[in-house]
C-alpha cells in the first residue's frame, strides 16, 4: 500500500493480495493499524504531500495533488485539513516561520 499510495488501491485488490475476503481484510487491517484501509491510505498521501511541500519550493499544490493521488487541489486541501487540521498553504507558512 505504501508503494502505491498515489493510486487508488481497492479493498478488493488488497484483500486478494492477502488471500482474504474484503470484509475480513478490512476488519483485520483496522485491528492491526487502528484505521480502516482507505483512511490509512489518505493519511499516507497527506504525509507524502507534506514531504513534497517541505522539500520543493517550486511545486504548486496542483502538482503536489496530482503526484500524491488526489483528484485535484481542492481534494488535497479538503483531506489535508481533515488530517492535519489546517490547509496545506497555512501548514507550509507555519513551517517556514
Amino acid at each position: 500500500m505504501e508503494e502505491n499510495s498515489a493510486r487508488n488501491v481497492s479493498l478488493g485488490e488488497l484483500a486478494a493480495v492477502a488471500d482474504l475476503s474484503p470484509s475480513y481484510f478490512s476488519q483485520a487491517f483496522k485491528a492491526s493499524t487502528g484505521l480502516p484501509p482507505h483512511r490509512w491510505q489518505l493519511i499516507r498521501r497527506v504525509e507524502h504531500a507534506q514531504r513534497m511541500l517541505e522539500t520543493t519550493q517550486a511545486t504548486t499544490l496542483t502538482e503536489v495533488a496530482a503526484a500524491t493521488g488526489f483528484a485535484d487541489q481542492a481534494h488535497l486541501t479538503r483531506v489535508f485539513r481533515g488530517v492535519v487540521g489546517t490547509t496545506p498553504a497555512a501548514w507550509l507558512r507555519e513551517r517556514r516561520t
